[in-house]
């Protein structure tokens, strides 16, 4: 399990997120962030090519290593100063309204505690602040969450704790930011328990 976890799953994930149609996703999601960012999970670094050509200082977070070490060939690429530091979401070293925006993309399914990691992105963001996502979760179609219930347990096993039912606006929206947009749809061609995503922002 250790080398799954280790050399095996950073580079599946890395494969699969990098697709073309998750690609235009993302561009289209983070052309508009500016000011201090912050970005909840890092990763292999694919949000990378999509930020803005003005953006020049990027503080990011993650918890694995194994995944960052597939990132620093695209960090030596970039025109981007990425400050990084090696943890997770739930409890972040950084001062309240400490960013302009926070970007998140395929992050709040594998937090552990995601509502604690939800307020902690509520704090240190600035009044006024943007939150943008780009997440998969719960499908609204009863007969695909039945299956997105069914196979969550197994598909956390080998996805490394990733959830497959989480109501990512639900969970949004449960939080006091004072305008929430997102877009909800099925992004083929894949599996509709697995690509039934959320796209979109919320303002603090």
């Amino acid at each position: 399990m250790g080398f799954y976890r280790r050399y095996v799953f950073p580079r599946l994930c890395d494969l699969i997120l990098r697709q073309p149609r998750v690609s235009a996703l993302r561009q289209s999601l983070l052309a508009n962030v500016f000011g201090r960012v912050l970005e909840v999970g890092f990763g292999t670094g694919l949000n990378l090519l999509h930020y803005p050509a003005g953006l020049q200082y990027l503080t990011t977070i993650d918890p694995s290593n194994d995944m960052h070490a597939l990132a620093r060939h695209r960090l030596k690429r970039s025109h981007i100063k990425v400050n990084h530091f090696s943890l997770s979401g739930e409890s972040m070293p950084f001062p309240d309204q400490s960013f302009d925006h926070v970007v998140s993309t395929f992050t709040l399914c594998s937090i552990p505690n995601v509502v604690q990691a939800l307020q902690e992105i509520h704090r240190v963001m600035k009044t006024g602040g943007r939150f943008w996502l780009l997440e998969h979760g719960l499908s609204p179609d009863a007969s695909v969450q039945k299956w997105q219930h069914r196979l969550n347990r197994w598909h956390a096993a080998w996805a490394q704790g990733c959830q497959l039912d989480r109501p990512m606006r639900a969970l949004v929206q449960a939080l006091p930011f004072r305008e929430v947009q997102i877009k909800e749809f099925y992004l083929p061609p894949g599996p509709r328990y697995l690509t039934y995503l959320y796209q979109g922002m919320a303002v603090k």
